[in-house]
């Protein structure tokens, strides 16, 4: 297992890597809403949607959605004047606004999430607000000062990233070493307080050597490491909404088409809250 996931690993980091870095607006935009339907065709199965033509229909919609997104805010024009269309910066305030039920809803399982998860339209609303604003907030990121620079986006892409990337690695080491006290066992056993606050620790110090390699004003570090926290807490809680839908579902992985790291929705599931946090950090920052 662990060779299957360094070798996908040592394929999939130049690809993303391309991907962020390299490709035109439109293809980027692309390529990520195709990351997106694939992982909508993996949240249909934790619906419980076994049939595939019952899965594609659930796709389908979401693509829907992603598209009046396109078609109302294309990529070249979230920024208008410097400034992100105000009502676009309103849909990333919804989806904070769910991702603070996401984290009652984890807090209380199995209670509320069994109610939660009788019949089918709960969970697709779910499955829409947990993917669908990961989509709008990569193409506001990828395309934000596109005009003065087409890297900038990329590397704010690159830093939500690092937060993620960081306080998983410190949550991992962190719990395996002094982890005692189990953060969520009902929704992942294995995941402890430790680990918690080892990644929180790791994905500040990430944000703290960019603000230095950056040259970014010192009196502006204490609000940089504030709102890593938030959304490194937030990125935990993306992980334990999916591995609660898993244990509903009675899966392991959510797919298998990465080998050693299960699905789609097994790589993203952290990012598909803290991209949407970060943007609207970020969107208010620029935009007041």
């Amino acid at each position: 297992m662990l060779k299957q996931r360094i070798m996908t690993s040592v394929v999939l980091a130049p690809l993303a890597l391309l991907l962020v870095f390299y490709t035109p607006l439109q293809l980027f935009s692309l390529i990520a809403g195709a990351i997106v339907l694939l992982g909508a065709w993996e949240w249909a199965s934790l619906m419980g949607l076994k049939k595939g033509a019952h899965r594609a229909v659930y796709v389908v919609i979401t693509a829907a959605l992603i598209g009046v997104l396109h078609f109302h805010w294309p990529i070249e024009s979230l920024w208008q004047s410097g400034k992100l269309v105000a009502d676009a910066n309103y849909l990333f305030t919804l989806a904070a606004a769910w991702w603070i039920v996401a984290t009652l809803l984890v807090f209380r399982y199995p209670k509320m999430a069994r109610a939660w998860s009788q019949g089918l339209v709960m969970p697709a609303v779910a499955g829409f607000l947990t993917l669908v604003p990961l989509w709008l907030a990569l193409n506001v990121l990828r395309s934000a000062e596109y005009g003065t620079s087409e890297q900038f986006g990329s590397v704010l892409i690159m830093v939500v990233l690092g937060i993620v990337w960081s306080a998983d690695i410190g949550a991992y080491f962190a719990g395996k070493n002094l982890g005692k006290r189990k953060l969520m066992p009902n929704v992942s056993p294995n995941k402890t307080i430790e680990g918690l606050i080892g990644g929180l620790v790791t994905a500040v110090v990430f944000v703290l050597i960019f603000c230095f390699c950056s040259d970014v004003e010192y009196k502006q570090w204490l609000l940089y490491g504030a709102l890593t926290i938030v959304i490194a807490l937030f990125s935990a809680i993306g992980d334990l909404l999916e591995s609660m839908f898993k244990r509903e579902a009675g899966l392991k992985d959510s797919g298998s088409c990465l080998p050693g790291h299960g699905g789609i929705l097994d790589r993203i599931d952290s990012l598909t809250a803290a991209a949407p946090m970060f943007a609207l950090f970020y969107a208010w920052t620029v935009t007041l």
